[in-house]
C-alpha cells in the first residue's frame, strides 16, 4: 500500500471563520518546518502547485499585477477563473482576488519554522466543505516539502475520502452550521445544495 493510499487526515483543527452576510473568510492555520523561500515556491509556482493545491495556474502567482488562469479540479469539466495578484511581498504575503472574495496567504517565523495563515472568502453554505479540502490540501502541501510526496486530491476525488467527510462535518460543528449535502446532478457532476 502506498503513503496515498494510507493517507488519513488529522483532527480539525487550526480554522476559525469571520462572518459578513453570506460570505464568510476563512481562517486556517499550520505550522510548517520549512524554509520561507521553498514554501513561498510552493505557494506560487505552477510546477509546485500541481502537487498539492486545488487548482492549476498558467503562470507564476508571484508578481503583483500579475493575471493568473487558476484551473479548478471539479468534475465533469475544469472551472477557469482568471485571478489578479494584488500583493506578492515574497516570502512574506501573498494576496489575489478569486471570484467575489480575495484570497490571502502569510508566512510568519515561528521558532525554527513558519506559520502558514490561509484567508479565504466562501460562501458561507460551503465554509466546512472548503475548510476539509484546505485542511488537506495543507496536508498534501507538508508532506511535498518534507521530500515526501503523496500527490494531491482535488475536486470530486477529494470528496471522497472518508477523511474529507469527517473533516466537514468536524468544522461545520466547530463553525456552528450544517454540513452541506452533495446531490448528484442530472448531467453527472456534482451540486452542491445547503
Amino acid at each position: 500500500m502506498t503513503d496515498r493510499e494510507q493517507y488519513t487526515p488529522g483532527p480539525a483543527s487550526g480554522a476559525q471563520v469571520k462572518k459578513d452576510g453570506e460570505m464568510w473568510t476563512l481562517i486556517l492555520v499550520r505550522e510548517l518546518r520549512h524554509k520561507p523561500e521553498k514554501v513561498w515556491r510552493a505557494l506560487t509556482e505552477p510546477a509546485h502547485l500541481r502537487e498539492w493545491a486545488p487548482f492549476d495556474a498558467d503562470r507564476s502567482l508571484a508578481t503583483v499585477g500579475a493575471k493568473v488562469k487558476l484551473t479548478m479540479m471539479s468534475a465533469p469539466t475544469p472551472r477557469v477563473s482568471e485571478i489578479t495578484v494584488m500583493r506578492a511581498d515574497a516570502p512574506k504575503v501573498l494576496e489575489y482576488n478569486w471570484g467575489d472574495a480575495n484570497t490571502r496567504w502569510e508566512l510568519e517565523a515561528l521558532g525554527s519554522g513558519r506559520r502558514l495563515t490561509l484567508w479565504h472568502g466562501l460562501d458561507r453554505r460551503f465554509i466546512a466543505m472548503g475548510a476539509a479540502g484546505w485542511h488537506i490540501c495543507f496536508d498534501v502541501l507538508d508532506r511535498l516539502l518534507s521530500g515526501t510526496p503523496i500527490g494531491r486530491f482535488a475536486g470530486v476525488e477529494v470528496m471522497k475520502l472518508s477523511g474529507w467527510q469527517l473533516l466537514h462535518k468536524e468544522y461545520a460543528k466547530q463553525f456552528g452550521i450544517r454540513p452541506a449535502t452533495l446531490t448528484p446532478r442530472v448531467a453527472g457532476g456534482p451540486d452542491r445544495n445547503a
